[in-house]
Order: C-alpha cells, then sequence, then structure tokens
C-alpha cells in the first residue's frame, strides 16, 4: 500500500464517523469484460469487507439478457471473501448472502413483481388492502438490503438501480474507469461518506 493510501487507510481509522455497513456499486456488463474487469471487483471485496462492510451488492447492466448466462456463470465462481449470491431478471428467490449480485435485474421491475406479488394475496383475500405497509414490498424485494454507500465509476448515471432500497443511500460517483479502479479510489469514497450528514430523508 503507497504512501497516500495509508494516509487515507489512517484518516478513515482515526475518524469518529461511521462507516458503511453496506456498500454497492454499479457496473455494466462492458465493465466486467474490459481486462482486469473481474479483478477489480473481486478486489472490492476485500477492500470493503477489510473497511467494515457486513454485505455488498453489486448491479450489473445488461444490454442484452442473452449475456446473462455467461455472466452469471462467472460470477458465481468470481474470487470473493464470502459467500455469492447471483440473481437474474426472471429470479424470485431472495438473495439472501453477505455479497448480492443482480444481473440484469432492474429496480422497476423487481418492484412491480413485488407489487403484483401483494395485489395476488389481495385478491385471493390474505391481505387486506388497509393493511398494506411499507414491509409487505419490503419481504418481496429479491434484494433485501439497503445500501448505505452507492459507488458508480465512470459516470453520472445510476440506471435503472434498486429503486426501493436506495432512497436514502449516500451517492459517489467517479470519473475513473472501472478496471481502473484503485484502493486509494474506494478509500476516498469512503472519506467523503465519513464527511455527510446522512438524513434519512428528514
Amino acid at each position: 500500500m503507497g504512501l497516500y493510501d495509508t494516509y487515507l487507510a489512517t484518516r478513515i481509522r482515526l475518524s469518529d464517523a461511521t462507516l458503511p455497513e453496506t456498500v454497492a456499486v454499479v457496473v455494466t456488463e462492458r465493465d466486467l469484460l474490459t481486462d482486469g474487469g473481474y479483478g477489480t471487483l473481486s478486489d472490492l471485496f476485500s477492500w470493503a469487507f477489510e473497511y467494515g462492510a457486513s454485505s455488498v451488492v453489486v448491479y450489473v447492466s445488461v444490454l442484452d439478457e442473452e449475456a446473462v448466462p455467461a455472466l452469471r456463470e462467472r460470477l458465481e465462481s468470481v474470487d470473493a471473501p464470502r459467500s455469492v449470491a447471483v440473481r437474474g431478471p426472471d429470479d424470485r428467490e431472495r438473495a439472501d448472502a453477505p455479497i448480492q449480485v443482480s444481473i440484469g435485474l432492474g429496480g422497476k421491475h423487481e418492484f412491480a413483481a413485488a407489487v403484483q406479488g401483494i395485489a395476488e394475496e389481495v385478491d385471493s383475500g390474505d391481505l387486506s388492502p388497509a393493511d398494506i405497509s411499507e414491509s409487505d414490498v419490503e419481504e418481496r424485494l429479491v434484494f433485501p438490503i439497503d445500501p448505505d454507500l452507492v459507488i458508480k465509476t465512470g459516470d453520472e448515471r445510476l440506471s435503472d438501480f434498486m429503486i426501493w432500497q436506495s432512497v436514502y443511500s449516500e451517492l459517489y460517483f467517479t470519473d475513473v474507469n472501472w478496471q481502473n479502479l484503485r484502493r486509494r479510489d474506494y478509500l476516498r469514497a469512503l472519506r467523503d461518506y465519513q464527511d455527510r450528514q446522512r438524513r434519512f430523508g428528514r
């Protein structure tokens, strides 16, 4: 670890501010297929858990759903320090693992499926419309955790990322391209997070 990285790491560890428990990163299919793309992902997993995260969420946007099977196979075998749960566009099983990966399962689609499930229970008489709460939506989402920090490399667009879960997340954009992301870039994101005052919609 270089001198500047050591400086950032020391600032982070000496700070009284909290670190994110759940870190999310938004990448594209192209990001992963560039040279070193999967290696960067493995590195990010290591950095996140080293600096206090209990879970990591990865959203992979895809242009062609035909690419999903190959991406799933590669992501299920990626070098990672914790267990990985990968879900695609047609999956409904919850992703209960320290590392959760969405391949092309957009937030709008995930939310619509949750609402459809609620509607079916109302139609069958198992749920009263008056009793519907936020928890009824949340328990039907494939990705059940809310990120504290969302990192996007390359540009300032989140695509269709976890529209329900990320409503109070802190967003961090860097113009560093995914394959060039280094430890110091991740540490900068953590320092930026520590410097913010979270309001959670208040």
